[in-house]
């Protein structure tokens, strides 16, 4: 697995989702499916040009305000709404990345298609991980050509369902 210090992913950000993040590190909504939804993202962004630090923040970011590995409608909202409440220098965006992370993160779980470049990446790079759960995307839910392609769809299906590395 790639480390998870990178230039978007500090060590600042990180000791901040540890501190935030009240479920199990490696649990099926931790820090092994944010690894997974990030290289996914960053995949398609390097082929679609969809903003990829927004998409690598996205990945690590998407899940953090997690109540339950269930049905937790609010998780998204309660995402975009620490993200904007994180201080000054913690992320590296601009207004109009902050804008696409949080919606992305407020919207992720809703089953749109229909945003900007980067956002329906983020949306894609979440749902080619859902083979962890057992659940394999269907083409017509995901949002990108890119996602669509037969050999980023296998290539994602069969590391979803790899088993886990701690």
């Amino acid at each position: 697995m790639q480390p998870d210090i990178s230039p978007v992913i500090t060590e600042r950000l990180m000791l901040t989702m540890q501190g935030a993040y009240m479920l199990d590190w490696h649990g099926i909504h931790g820090i092994d499916h944010w690894r997974r939804v990030r290289e996914n993202g960053l995949r398609i962004a390097r082929q679609n040009g969809a903003d990829q630090v927004v998409v690598e923040l996205f990945a690590y970011l998407h899940d953090i305000k997690r109540r339950n590995d269930g049905h937790d409608p609010r998780h998204g909202q309660r995402a975009a709404e620490w993200i904007v409440r994180l201080d000054e220098g913690v992320l590296p965006l601009d207004s109009e990345a902050l804008y696409l992370l949080t919606y992305a993160c407020r919207h992720h779980t809703q089953g749109l298609t229909d945003a900007d470049i980067t956002v329906q990446t983020c949306w894609d790079a979440d749902r080619l991980d859902l083979g962890r759960v057992g659940i394999i995307p269907k083409t017509e839910r995901l949002c990108t050509d890119v996602a669509r392609r037969p050999e980023i769809l296998t290539w994602a299906i069969h590391r979803s369902q790899a088993p886990r590395q701690r």
